[in-house]
Parts: C-alpha cells; structure tokens; sequence
C-alpha cells in the first residue's frame, strides 16, 4: 500500500514538473520581451538582466526573433520586432471597436429583441469580438472569441464584401473542405454580388440550423472594413420580408459604429 501510494506520488510531482516546466519557459520568454521593451540589450547585457546562462538567453532570444517578437542588429542587439507592433496596433483596433459599438450593439438588440454581434477578419476567419443577447428565449452557440468561417456566417460574408471573388472562391472551397454546411458555388457567390450591391450580407442558416441573421461592414476613415453588425435570431423569426426590412436598420446601425471611428461615406448605402 505505501509502494502504490509513493507510485502515485511520483507521477503526480513528474506532471506537475512537465507542466511547471513549459510555464517556466514561457514566463521567462515574457522576461525577455518586458526587459527589451525598456532598452535595446547585447546578448550579454540581457543573460545578466535576466540573470540566466548566455545559452539559455539566446535559446529564448532567438526563438523570439524567429516569430517576430524581436529583432536582432549586430552591434547593437535585441530590440521589439514587428509581430508586436501588429498585435499592439491589433489589440488596439479591437479594445476601441468594442467600446465604441457597445452602445450601439445594445440598442441595437434592445429595438429588434434578437442578438447581436460584433466580429472583424482574423486571418481567414470571423472572430467574435462581442456579443448582445436577445430578448427572445432562443440559444444561439455563437461565444464571444469564437473563430468562425467566413462563407457560411453573416459576419464573415459582410467582411468580405470588399474582396475579390478569388478571394471568395479560394475561402468559400477551404470552409466547404472543412466541414461547412454543403453549398452550391454557383448559388452562393451569386448572392455575395447581390450582398456587395446591397452593403449587407445575409446568414440563411447556414452556419447553424434554423438561425438566420442580417449582417453589415463597419468602415474607418479610409473606407476600409475593419469590421462588421450581425442581428441573429431563430428562422421562424427571420422571415425573407423581416431580413429585408432589418437590411436598412442593421446598415444604419454598422455607419453609425463606422462614423464615430471616423468614417466619412455614403450614410447608407442602398
């Protein structure tokens, strides 16, 4: 009984080890980016800073600069690199967003009873940024920090108003390949023109069974896209005559989100 116990005893502190070990690493990749971000450092200068080995420094260095997060000039040494500048600029775009459209999101609910979303283009996808229920008692799966495809959801249709229909082929057959609700090219990049005339895009369950939404792009001062609006609600509530009635609303709603981050186009586009 006490072999067992000191069995189990070992291969608990082994995982903790492993774990704690992974989380070292990390927190001391975290030192490194903190203690450059204050001053330029030679390789020397920061294993002394850091007070760790020189081939433990340039193990962690260097793995940084492979990703980005710094860069590395002779003579003069570490410093921040690019990857951070997109990510500061990124965290940036998305905490002023966020706090801009809050207002308008709620409002937005409030006055059609259904939920609303908020999402931008990262990378392929559609991601989450924010999220208003509805009054209706309808779930919807949709999470804020969700990543979703771009071709079957609302959002992701309205964020690629702007792209060329290559771009839309290219993403629309990668989402199909990846287990996206089956759909006819033909059918569906016929309704992205529909939707790019329109300046708004519509989710006709698509990305989930028996929910519809109603989505718009959000612009910034060069005419951009930087965002999109999405109203979302059960099918029985989304007739075609509804969707096309919340067209206008949801595009007044998106423009007015697009004004305050400095947007100066057409009102509505129509």
């Amino acid at each position: 009984m006490n072999i067992m116990a000191s069995t189990e005893h070992t291969v608990s502190i082994d995982k903790e080890a492993t774990v704690g070990a992974g989380s070292q690493t990390l927190m001391r990749g975290l030192d490194v980016l903190e203690a450059i971000a204050r001053e330029t450092m030679s390789l020397p200068q920061l294993a002394d800073h850091l007070e760790l080995t020189k081939s433990t420094t340039h193990r962690l260095a260097s793995a940084l600069v492979e990703r980005g997060y710094l860069a590395f000039t002779p003579r003069a040494g570490y410093r921040l690199g690019p990857k951070l500048l997109e990510l500061g600029a990124l965290a940036h775009i998305q905490a002023d967003l966020i706090q801009i459209a809050r207002e308008h999101l709620e409002a937005l609910s409030a006055s059609t009873e259904d939920t609303v979303h908020l999402g931008i283009l990262e990378g392929d996808y559609a991601l989450y940024l924010d999220k208003r229920p509805g009054r209706r008692r309808i779930t919807i799966s949709s999470q804020v920090g969700d990543r979703q495809p771009l071709t079957s959801t609302g959002l992701g249709k309205a964020l690629m108003l702007d792209h060329s229909p290559a771009y839309w082929r290219e993403r629309f057959e990668a989402d199909q390949a990846g287990g996206s609700h089956p759909a006819d090219w033909d059918v569906w990049v016929a309704r992205m023109h529909s939707y790019v005339e329109a300046g708004r895009a519509f989710d006709l369950e698509e990305n989930e069974d028996q929910i519809r939404c109603v989505a718009a792009p959000v612009r910034d001062a060069k005419n951009s896209i930087v965002g999109a609006i999405s109203v979302s609600s059960a099918a029985q509530y989304m007739s075609d005559d509804r969707m096309d009635e919340l067209s206008n609303t949801v595009r007044e709603v998106a423009n007015a989100v697009s004004r305050d981050i400095g947007w100066i186009g057409n009102q509505i586009k129509k």
